[in-house]
């Protein structure tokens, strides 16, 4: 009898590493990705949104052959550090990176692990690859470089009485003053006057907002993620003045600006997406191209045009959305 227990206690001891070893081959055949996103806000999240989708459209679908590990660190150093870490000892087989200080976190852990990155103006600034041909690096994916000229000539499509341009940005991302650099030369090429107001954080944006409304004519803002997330506070001090404030990207526009030709996050992220199916298959990150987004889109917030008292041109009509 103790003989025929001792074997009935071996089988199942047996059965169970074998049910333990199975679901562990089962889990290393699926594919790992870790996602690093730097905050919530709808850009970003649009852009992540835009990457899964594309992973599906290709057949890796979450929970069946991928296991997908998506980590928002909003804008905390210290949990970009931390989820860093965690993404990269879990050895996923890509890591998303989405915007510039997550990019840079995660890229400073691993030389390894191939990193994609996206909602990036200048990669290469930000030191993640040596350039955009041919990034020479673990880092590549899609940069999110606005048509800057073309959206200060709409500021003066839709208010061409601008004399000064108010720039709007926080001063510690560095994509954010990237462009207004960039934004500062044209401008002088136009002889147009032009104003600063930073921010350093959230808390900063409505005081800085009032402030700004009051010493120019529109304001432009960049892709910039404190800002992005604090555009209603903005919008509401722009229509108390009836200051028009252009954007960088759709999601702001609607969320407070009023007008951008800009980025659609969706769409790039999907692009993005798709390049992480070509490092799937094979292809060396390291020589892969850093994309930009090859068609620019008309956003016009019509709720906030008539608020502020602006006729929309009528070849710009087709472009206006209202809340609904």
């Amino acid at each position: 009898m103790k003989k025929l227990i001792a074997l009935t206690l071996s089988a199942i001891m047996a059965l169970s590493v074998v049910g333990c070893s199975s679901g562990g081959k089962e889990e290393d055949n699926k594919v790992k990705i870790g996602i690093l996103q730097q905050l919530e806000h709808v850009a970003l999240d649009n852009a992540r949104e835009g990457f899964v989708k594309a992973l599906e459209d290709n057949g890796y679908v979450d929970g069946e052959n991928l296991v997908l590990d998506i980590q928002n660190a909003q804008s905390d150093q210290s949990n970009l550090s931390t989820m860093s870490d965690r993404l990269v000892n879990e050895k996923n087989d890509i890591i998303l990176a989405i915007a510039t200080g997550a990019a840079q976190s995660v890229a400073g852990k691993t030389k390894d692990i191939p990193i994609l990155i996206t909602a990036v103006t200048d990669p290469v600034d930000a030191g993640l690859a040596e350039s955009m041909e041919k990034p020479n690096t673990n880092v590549s994916g899609t940069s999110d470089a606005s048509p800057i000229k073309e959206q200060i000539e709409l500021m003066l499509r839709l208010k061409p009485d601008t004399k000064v341009v108010g720039l709007m940005y926080t001063s510690s991302e560095d994509n954010s003053v990237l462009q207004i650099n960039q934004v500062k030369a044209i401008l002088d090429d136009m002889n147009l006057e032009y104003v600063e107001q930073t921010v350093t954080n959230s808390n900063d944006v409505q005081q800085a907002a009032q402030s700004i409304v009051k010493k120019c004519d529109a304001i432009y803002i960049p892709t910039d993620n404190v800002l992005a997330s604090s555009m209603a506070i903005v919008g509401s001090e722009a229509v108390r003045e009836k200051v028009p404030v252009i954007c960088g990207e759709s999601g702001m526009v609607m969320s407070g600006g009023l007008a951008t030709l800009g980025i659609d996050y969706y769409n790039l992220g999907y692009q993005t997406g798709e390049m992480a199916i070509r490092v799937l298959n094979g292809e060396d990150i390291t020589t892969m191209q850093i994309e930009t987004q090859k068609d620019y889109s008309y956003t016009i917030n019509g709720d906030m045009a008539d608020a502020l008292g602006i006729t929309i041109p009528a070849e710009l009509q087709q472009y206006v959305v209202h809340a609904e």
